[in-house]
């Protein structure tokens, strides 16, 4: 038998300037996923949960997905291929919507690693800057963002452990 462990994040010495994850798999926005992270958050802007108000006074004509659901939906999507290991995420340098994006829309991500640095301070990390950019099905980016990350070096990174596993060399 053999187990098999799903990875879920990198180490510094894993992210190699100008590499492109692509995230999988996609998300389609349902107006109750709007509606719900609207609520959640307090924004309770017509423009995203009033259709009749959207129809009639809304440049789109319809509802729009608030854009900190598209942002959160394409940070999610990253967490297993850039931040699932990290210690910190320190800063997001940016962020931009270039489209709107609509209820059933389908978001899917990718990130491209912009920048790599060795800690100054402590020998057992860097720091690593991302670009994520957000696609809806028709291929329009609808969302970007930079970030910066810190990750564990490959010596440092914590073994990852679960409460129901027992030594078994012992």
């Amino acid at each position: 038998m053999t187990i098999h462990e799903r990875p879920f994040g990198r180490c510094f010495e894993d992210f190699v300037v100008g590499d492109v994850y692509r995230h999988w798999p996609g998300k389609t926005i349902t107006e109750y996923d709007d509606h719900l992270f609207c609520m959640i958050t307090m924004n309770h802007h017509p423009l995203h949960t009033d259709a009749w108000f959207a129809e009639h006074d809304a440049v789109q004509g319809r509802n729009v997905v608030v854009g900190n659901l598209v942002y959160s939906l394409a940070l999610g999507m990253s967490v297993p291929d850039v931040s699932g290991s990290a210690i910190a995420n320190l800063e997001v340098e940016s962020l931009v919507h270039r489209h709107p994006t609509f209820h059933g829309d389908t978001i899917y991500a990718e990130t491209e690693v912009v920048d790599a640095v060795e800690s100054k301070s402590k020998d057992d990390r860097g720091v690593v800057t991302v670009e994520t950019k957000a696609f809806n099905q028709h291929g329009d980016e609808v969302c970007s963002f930079r970030r910066k990350v810190m990750v564990w070096k490959r010596a440092a990174l914590p073994e990852r452990r679960r409460p129901y596993e027992r030594d078994v060399s012992a």
